[in-house]
């Protein structure tokens, strides 16, 4: 069942595309729906994404198909139609592909994460503009980068990770590791004989181990920013 904000944003961008074949910006989904944020759009077109209602085209930031209609909304007649049709609930592939746009999202930025030691992770009310076309489905936020025990991996000091929040993850993924509730860090992690291995990507540093009830994962690494000064 979806939100009265999804209906309306998941109808808003079906008749943008049968009209011109090109998704809507984000700025346009939001003065559409009257939202405060690009950030709120993007957190609608991720609840829809996940509920298999729409699709992002790879590698553009404005591509989105529209798979399928909610079973109990048949079609709404569009405004400002001469016919009194419906809207087939089978959606009709766009005309053309998009073009690509410059999209962002702000996600929260929570303070400095360890790529060394571990460190507290400050939490504040900040926020990082990132590509829309960097971040998946899910909720997000970044961490700004310190210390070079994951330069092996690519991750920089002063880098800003791109994190999906979560709880869970698999052997051998980077993740956002809390230990005993007041440090994190960014490592590889794996388990072994009822501990947590947190591994760095740096031959300087040796891997740390933990009892798993030590060690709650925050997020998994989705990307990574770099700025050059």
């Amino acid at each position: 069942m979806l939100t009265a904000k999804q209906h309306e944003l998941l109808l808003f961008v079906q008749h943008r595309l049968e009209d011109t074949g090109i998704s809507p910006s984000f700025e346009e989904m939001k003065d559409a729906l009257d939202l405060k944020s690009k950030s709120g759009v993007h957190r609608l077109i991720s609840a829809l994404e996940e509920r298999g209602f729409i699709r992002r085209l790879p590698n553009r930031a404005r591509a989105l198909e529209v798979v399928r209609q909610p079973e109990n909304q048949r079609g709404v007649a569009r405004p400002m139609q001469a016919s009194s049709e419906p809207v087939a609930q089978s959606v009709r592939p766009p005309r053309k592909m998009p073009e690509p746009a410059n999209d962002v999202v702000e996600v929260p930025l929570h303070g400095r994460i360890a790529a060394g030691m571990p460190i507290e992770a400050l939490e504040d009310s900040r926020t990082l503009p990132v590509p829309a076309a960097l971040l998946g489905a899910g909720d997000h936020y970044a961490l700004e980068v310190s210390g070079d025990s994951m330069i092996e991996a690519g991750i920089l000091d002063g880098d800003y990770a791109l994190v999906k929040r979560t709880d869970e993850a698999r052997d051998g993924e980077i993740v956002v590791a809390l230990i005993r509730g007041e440090e994190a860090t960014l490592k590889y992690l794996r388990r072994e004989n009822g501990m947590v291995r947190l591994d760095p990507a740096n031959g300087a540093y040796q891997p740390q181990l933990y009892p798993e009830h030590e060690v709650v994962v925050q997020g998994r690494l989705a990307g990574l920013l770099r700025r050059y000064h």
